[in-house]
Formats: structure tokens, sequence, C-alpha cells
């Protein structure tokens, strides 16, 4: 992630413990040691508000704003501006996750960051085929946290920081609500403006475009890899070649190639940039196939799959030869990609 450039936490090390760990069945234990700029949580504030103690929670939302939002300080209300400044740091996140394919998997308000950092990687994974409905943690029956239901949640866990923060956005309980819903109503543009910036550059349109224009092509593209249940971060990749007349790898994703055809014309007609295009569509990502296989080696006591695996996607955007096999989407016998809390 921080190699595609997503804010994230960070792993420091990885510690063996030598002893076993029972989940389904006995692992063998270790610690993660991760770092960030901090690990304050919207839960982290549903904790202190949760005391009764209004300046214990002042004291709380002082010290996020010193670390994370010092601008807000400036404001006439620091609270308000807080809680603004999350809104766009998450709005602006999870965009940026959607556009890659990443589905969190346990967007609960303890995983999500005041610094706008991702958190908690436990059941999340990389969509292959795009469907909105993909899901991958095991605790998730309802599809609360599939990948298409991402900016919903992600607002969602937004109002419930904001009920955090009414005592300090204003003595009077209906003005506090009334100015934390309307920034609250912030979030959807925020994210909307993020999302169409990035499938722009995803797709190298220039600037200065007509946006209704823009904004068909994309959603009639959203359509055509939904129903063909296309590879997200293949076809983004195979694309920029489709802009050098090399049609074939992209093309040859989708079922409905007429479809395809005719989208791309009208894609090609608007003068993409193919250098841009690499620049922002990864050729490598944690395939689930290849991070199930690095996990079974390394639990035999082999890093070698571990290592091969960071080496592709520590340097996700420059395309090497002999790692073609990290480039390409599951096998058909892989099946439906499951993962765990304790993962």
């Amino acid at each position: 992630m921080h190699a595609m450039g997503v804010p994230t936490t960070r792993s420091l090390a990885v510690v063996a413990t030598g002893q076993r760990v029972f989940r389904d069945t006995a692992l063998p234990g270790a610690v993660l040691a991760r770092v960030a700029s901090s690990h304050l949580r919207v839960g982290t504030f549903q904790y202190a508000r949760a005391t009764g103690n209004v300046e214990l929670l002042r004291r709380l939302a002082d010290h996020a704003i010193a670390r994370h939002h010092p601008a807000a300080a400036r404001s006439e209300r620091p609270y308000l501006a807080l809680f603004e400044a999350v809104v766009a740091a998450q709005a602006s996140l999870v965009a940026r996750w959607m556009l890659l394919g990443f589905v969190h998997g346990v967007m609960n308000t303890d995983n999500m960051t005041i610094s706008g950092e991702t958190i908690d990687y436990g059941p999340c994974a990389f969509m292959d085929a795009f469907d909105p409905a993909t899901v991958f943690s095991s605790i998730d029956h309802g599809g609360r946290y599939a990948y298409g239901t991402q900016p919903a949640v992600a607002e969602w866990n937004l109002a419930r920081f904001a009920e955090t923060l009414l005592p300090l956005i204003d003595a009077d309980e209906e003005r506090a609500v009334e100015l934390a819903v309307e920034s609250l109503g912030g979030f959807g543009p925020r994210y909307s403006d993020a999302w169409s910036t990035g499938m722009r550059a995803k797709l190298g349109l220039p600037d200065g475009l007509d946006q209704a224009v823009v904004s068909a092509l994309v959603d009639d593209l959203v359509l055509l890899l939904r129903e063909g249940r296309v590879d997200w971060t293949g076809f983004f990749r195979a694309l920029g070649a489709a802009a050098r007349a090399e049609t074939g790898p992209a093309r040859s994703l989708f079922l409905d190639l007429a479809g395809f055809d005719a989208w791309a014309q009208r894609w090609r007609a608007l003068g993409p940039e193919t250098n841009a295009m690499d620049r922002v569509n990864p050729v490598y990502i944690p395939r689930n196939h290849l991070v199930e296989e690095a996990l079974t080696a390394a639990t035999d006591g082999d890093l070698d799959p571990v290592r091969r695996l960071l080496e592709a996607v520590c340097s996700p955007y420059d395309e090497r030869p002999g790692l073609e096999r990290y480039a390409q989407p599951a096998p058909e016998h892989f099946g439906a990609y499951q993962t765990f809390c304790g993962t």
C-alpha cells in the first residue's frame, strides 16, 4: 500500500515467538510491530466520550489537532474543523482504496484513524474479478464491508465520530448536531471528486474535458467490468497498451467484445496519455493466491516466497522480466477466497 502511495500504517518488524498460537488450528506465533503517525482512531474518541469526562475528550481532541490537523486550531470552531479535516482525509483514503480494488474487510470505528492512514490489515484483500459485492472476511456474512459499500461505511463511521465531538462543537446540542450534519455532508462530494480524479488518471485522460463526457465514460466502463467480471488490476494496466494500439490484451478480458470496442473507440477519441497511465496503474499487487502461497510456505519455515512477493509488490508500477506470474489473476481452481482476522 505504501509503495502505491496509499496513506498507511507501516510494518516495522515481524518477530517469531517460538510458541504456537491456537486459532482454528495451531500456528506459529509471532509479534508484528507496526508504526503510524499515531494510533488514534474514531474508537478512541468513542471511548473517551463514553467516560462522560468532557475535559478528557477535549484533551484528546486538542492532541489530535496538534498532531494531525494543526490548521484546525486556527479555526473559529476548532473541533468542528478537526471533524472536517478527518472527513476530508477519509474521503481521499477510501477513494484510493476503491481505485486499487482494495477491500479492507473490517471497517469498524476502531479501524478508522484520525490521521487518515489505513490501519489493521486483518481480513483484507485485493479484488481480482471486479464485483462491488466482493467480500473476503470470514465474519462478514451480510456484506457490510464489501468493496462497494466502503464509502457508505466510512460515512457511517464519521457520523459516530461527529457524535463524540458534539459537546465540544457547541454548548447547544441542537446547534452542534446541525453543524456536524452539515459538515458530514461534505464527505460524499469529496469522495466523488477523489474517485473521479483518480479514474481520469487511470484512464490517462487530459484535463479540460467535459465532466459529463468523462462521467459517462467511467460509468459505462464500470458496468462493462462488472458484467464481465473483468480483472480490475490487469485491465487497467493492459489498457495502457491498448492506447499504444496493442488492443489484444485488454480486449481479451471481455466477453462482450462489441461493448468493449465501442467503449474503447470513445476513450481513444479523448486522447489518453499512456505513460501517465503506467504511473498510476500497478502491474503487481498482493494477489490472493500468491499471498496464500507465501503464508503456507512461511508456516513451514520457507520464507523465499514471501521475499519474492515483496520484491514484486514493493515496486508495483515497474514491469520486470521474470515476474510475469505476479501480474496474473488467480487460476480457476483457486476458487473463492476467504480471509480471517488472525491472518
